[in-house]
């Protein structure tokens, strides 16, 4: 049986580290561009994953490295404002 209340607790992350994030762009923007002006110098990777089926969109796995909590939530406001979708 689960325990409902290791749901409301935060997860433990050992800080710095590699986070993922699953980026969604209209299929016409140019990922790595992208995301180089919002990681500037940061350390990242990222490759396309998903297609949507009309090709419209097209999704990314992107790779950062972040310090802390606050980056890491700073890093995912940035790509919120520039993307269609984040993860």
């Amino acid at each position: 049986m689960v325990n409902l209340c290791d749901f409301e607790q935060e997860p433990m992350i050992n800080y710095p580290t590699f986070w993922d994030f699953k980026v969604i762009l209209e299929r016409e923007v140019r990922a790595g561009e992208l995301f180089e002006s919002i990681l500037k110098q940061r350390e990242f990777k990222y490759k396309a994953s998903n297609l949507s089926k009309n090709g419209k969109y097209q999704s990314y796995l992107l790779s950062v490295y972040v310090d802390s909590k606050e980056d890491r939530l700073s890093i995912f406001a940035k790509l919120k404002e520039k993307s269609k979708f984040v993860l």
